[in-house]
């Protein structure tokens, strides 16, 4: 079982390890501007760090999700290597967010589009499984035959 959960299972421990890199930023930014907790305003390069960091916290659960859902349900390596993808975009976004807000906006629509992908996959992985468990799809004809099958009558 392990063997096919691998992959998915080294971009988590990867994007932990990222998550906790960013709370890093955010502990020596504190420092740098001396700004100290609980507060989270301060001089505009230590808010920028700070939104940086809280921003790409709060797409992980998401993103954790949907990288499982996909790899599970659709494509173990399309999910791990998309799942990939996406670290590099939130590291480019919260470096680039650091240096200035604007320079956020790239990276963020890269990894938006790899959040949908991701989404996307889950949903056709989910569609298949549904229609293989509940409907007698076989495995072994794919998913565009049987819906062509099904709806088009050729």
């Amino acid at each position: 079982m392990r063997d096919q959960v691998a992959l998915l299972a080294f971009v988590t421990v990867t994007a932990v390890l990222q998550q906790a890199y960013f709370s890093m930023q955010v502990i020596w930014a504190r420092r740098k501007y001396k700004v100290s907790p609980p507060a989270t305003s301060g001089p505009p390069g230590f808010e920028r760090i700070f939104r940086a960091q809280l921003n790409c916290s709060e797409y992980f659960p998401l993103f954790i999700s949907v990288l499982w859902v996909a790899g599970i349900f659709f494509h173990q390596g399309i999910a791990a290597i998309s799942g990939l993808a996406y670290l590099y975009a939130r590291f480019e976004y919260f470096h680039r967010y650091a240096e200035s807000a604007q320079g956020r906006l790239k990276p963020m629509y890269i990894s938006a589009t790899v959040i949908w992908f991701l989404i996307g996959l889950s949903l056709l992985g989910l569609l298949e499984f549904a229609l293989s468990s509940y409907y007698g799809y076989g495995e072994k004809e794919s998913l565009l035959c049987w819906l062509l099958k099904e709806y088009v009558h050729f």
